[in-house]
This record gives structure tokens, sequence and C-alpha cells, in this order.
């Protein structure tokens, strides 16, 4: 049975952010996912878990500037005394949530520049290090270049590729059905040939990136699949709800957690 994690850095956006995780409880999700929690202490990210008695599934290490246009700071040459300083915020938050993967985003960097690849491959190892000492995976997610152009890490083939050569025992694929099917299509094949280095699977129907219920994907089959499969990590619904977060999850009654 797939375990879902509300994304509350897209879902439940009626609410303040620290109020969300709450609500994600109430709506009965027994786990939470985030892009970033920087802008909040770790001890208040911490004590809404346990409050509402939900898992920290996944978030995203340093960056960058996010308004400013960064997406990650990890493939930019210069930067990497930030990357380090930033390392240690989040591993603040690695303790004080006891979240088991975090997000590597690389940045706006051509991936065939010799100087960015260097840069990358030096953070990520600095990074499974860092987080191999707290019990925590380091993930590497393609994004399609529609939603982040210029993104370094755009391809599945090369994520896996990092992944078997580095050879690290917590560094694994944060697999986006959303993103895959863009960037490659050939979803269901691929899952089950990338599973075994998979930490992460992250849903969202494909184009409009709303509720798993419709469009180009087949959800049921492929959440049938994921048991089939075998794969036990969370499945972070990484949405945009079309016309309310509660509203929208039909989709989500079959799993949902029941009050206590």
């Amino acid at each position: 049975m797939p375990r879902f994690a509300a994304n509350l850095s897209m879902m439940f956006t009626e609410w303040e952010f620290l109020d969300r995780f709450a609500a994600a409880a109430d709506a009965g999700f027994a786990a939470v996912e985030f892009l970033f929690p920087y802008e909040h202490p770790p001890e208040a990210v911490e004590r809404r878990l346990r409050e509402n008695s939900l898992t920290q599934a996944l978030f995203n290490l340093w960056p960058g500037d996010w308004a400013a246009g960064e997406r990650g700071i990890a493939a930019l040459p210069g930067r990497e005394a930030e990357f380090r300083e930033k390392l240690e915020r989040a591993a603040e938050y690695v303790e004080a949530t006891g979240v088991r993967r975090v997000h590597l985003m690389s940045g706006l960097a051509d991936p065939n520049d010799p100087a960015a690849q260097a840069c990358f491959l030096g953070n990520l190892g600095l990074a499974c290090e860092r987080m191999g000492d707290l019990g925590a995976d380091v993930l590497l997610e393609p994004i399609n270049g529609r939603d982040m152009p210029g993104y370094f890490m755009n391809s599945f083939d090369s994520a896996a590729a990092i992944i078997r050569q580095a050879g690290r025992p917590n560094l694994k694929l944060q697999f986006d059905f959303y993103h895959r099917q863009i960037l490659h299509g050939d979803v269901t094949m691929a899952f089950r040939e990338l599973l075994p280095i998979t930490g992460h699977v992250q849903i969202a129907s494909v184009p409009s990136r709303h509720e798993p219920d419709g469009e180009e994907l087949n959800y049921p089959f492929l959440f049938e699949e994921m048991d089939r499969l075998g794969y036990a990590g969370f499945v972070g619904c990484e949405y945009r709800p079309k016309a309310g977060t509660v509203e929208g999850l039909g989709w989500f009654a079959k799993w949902r957690r029941k009050a206590t």
C-alpha cells in the first residue's frame, strides 16, 4: 500500500506554512514533505510534526536565492564554501525532524561544462558523507526543462549513471513520475528498471501538475505497480490542487489515515 506524503509547499496553501501540518494530518496524511524548512526554526518544524503524529518524508538542501531564480548551488563553481555552510544548516533540520531523505538541488548550469560537473561531484560527495553521518540518504532528481529551464540535473540516465558510478549506499534517485513523463516518457518500464536505486517517488498529473486522477498518466495502475514491485518508500504528492486542496482529495480517500 503506497505511503503518501503531502507536499506542504504545494498543498494546503490555504493555511500558513506551520498550520499546514495539522491540516494535512486532519485530511488523513501520515507523512509530509516540502521544498525548504529554512524560514522556520528547526524546533518549530519538529513540534508541528510531533503534535500531529507526522513523519517527515523529504526536504531539499539549500536552493540558493530562490526568489531571485536560483535553483540550487551544488553545480555552481565558486559557491563551494556556501554549500558547506548551508549543508551544516540543513543538518540541524535533519536532526530535528528525523528525516531520512534529502534532495540535493544542482542548480542552473550547463550539464556538459567540466567545471560544473567537477563542482557538482565534489559537493555531492560532501553531502553524502555529512548526511550519512546522520543516517540520511541524498537524492538526485532529474527535473524537466519546461518547469525549470537550464537545470543541470535534467536526465534520468545521467542521474542513474552518477549514482551507480559513485557507489555510495546513501545516494539514491528521486523518481518523479511527472518529470519522467515530460523528459523521457516510458514511466512504468523506467520505474521497474530504476527501482533498485530509487529512494523516493513523487507524483502529479501530466501536463497540468494537478491531482493524480486524470490526464496522461494512469495512476491507479502505477500505484498497483509500486505495490507489485515492493516499493516501500514514500510517495510525495507534489502537485498543485485544481480547486482547493481538501476539495481535490477524492483520489486519496481509500488511503487516508483514519482519525483515532
